[in-house]
């Protein structure tokens, strides 16, 4: 191959700018194989990115994308012989290292997770970050000893890629799950990926005690602030609350209390930097016991490559439901 496309996103002057470039893949940063990619999908962190709202690139230039999947087209790594099916999301991807908005993309093979079993590369980037982290969220808690026998599972942020994942795989996984939402038009979108609960955020009393009634058996939350809060007072003895995001506020105001006198535990959950072995166990789970049921539903846009640059204003202002993917295909390069 020659040349290929990629979108690309550089600062100049303090400024972000961003668009498609054509490069080689001696433009890419380093690695030992060489995927040829089919898809990606968009988070909010490719939105902030690549419009230069949150500064996620800790290096310049690189390509936006933190998901991709596709096919090994070259490795020096026998465990992944040219033709298999990979994915990679999070490892660095268009934070330290050229992500997946790019027909090809050159990575350290360990950072690649074959696709699971029963998945297709398309299916995977329906999943992808956001769908991991959902995934992770819940192979935490339930290490810690989670089970749906508990009580009812509360889920902020519902209508968003993680939130809408979480809710269909705690549903599959036999919980009862309460779905926290500002968007009253989704409530008949929630109950068809398995909410049985909806909470509407404007009408939620968040009190002002320590500890308020025991709602929960556990949470995933993606808003933190006065949310993350009212979680700590909520939830029962025991139960785990999942912090995955700061979409509210990145303050947690709280007393020990909860911790102690109900025994609450808070996750942390970073899907960037997770160890290989779980990275794998967890995506292992994806395909199998944790595979989302209604991945038509929640990841029912796809957009073409052309149409990428268009499509991350939505996500910065929040009106976006459920999952994107962009189809990459690798063609109009010099060498077909």
């Amino acid at each position: 191959m020659d040349k290929f496309r990629a979108f690309r996103i550089d600062e100049q002057d303090g400024k972000i700018t961003a668009g498609f470039r054509e490069l080689g893949i001696d433009d890419l940063t380093d690695g030992n194989a060489v995927v040829r990619v089919t898809h990606s999908t968009i988070n909010y962190k490719d939105a902030l990115a690549a419009t230069g709202k949150g500064r996620i690139l800790r290096k310049y230039p690189l390509n936006g994308g933190i998901d991709l999947a596709g096919v090994v087209e070259s490795s020096e790594d026998a465990d992944f012989q040219p033709g298999t099916d990979v994915l990679v999301n999070g490892c660095g991807l268009s934070e330290t290292v050229d992500g997946g908005y790019s027909q090809y993309a050159r990575l350290d093979s360990k950072s690649l997770v074959p696709v699971p079993d029963g998945l297709s590369c398309a299916e995977a980037m329906q999943i992808g970050t956001a769908g991991y982290t959902a995934a992770l969220a819940i192979h935490r808690m339930e290490q810690n000893s989670q089970a749906p026998s508990q009580g009812p599972i509360v889920v902020t942020g519902a209508t968003g890629g993680v939130g809408s994942v979480a809710i269909d795989m705690l549903a599959g996984r036999g919980y009862e799950v309460a779905a926290v939402t500002g968007k009253a038009s989704e409530e008949a979108y929630l109950r068809s990926i398995g909410a049985q609960q909806i909470l509407l955020r404007d009408a939620i009393d968040f009190g002002k005690r320590p500890m308020e009634k025991a709602q929960w058996a556990g949470a995933i939350d993606n808003l933190g602030g006065d949310y993350l809060t009212w979680l700590t007072r909520t939830v029962q003895y025991g139960g785990n609350i999942a912090s995955i995001g700061l979409a509210a506020s990145h303050e947690l105001n709280t007393t020990v209390m909860p911790f102690i006198l109900r025994a609450v535990c808070l996750l942390g959950i970073n899907s960037v930097e997770t160890p290989h072995d779980l990275r794998r166990a967890v995506w292992a789970r994806i395909g199998g016991d944790l595979k989302p049921q209604h991945l038509d539903t929640i990841g029912n846009r796809t957009i073409s490559f052309d149409e990428l640059p268009d499509a991350f204003q939505a996500y910065i202002d929040g009106t976006v439901t459920g999952r994107t993917i962009v189809e990459i295909a690798a063609e109009g390069l010099d060498d077909e």
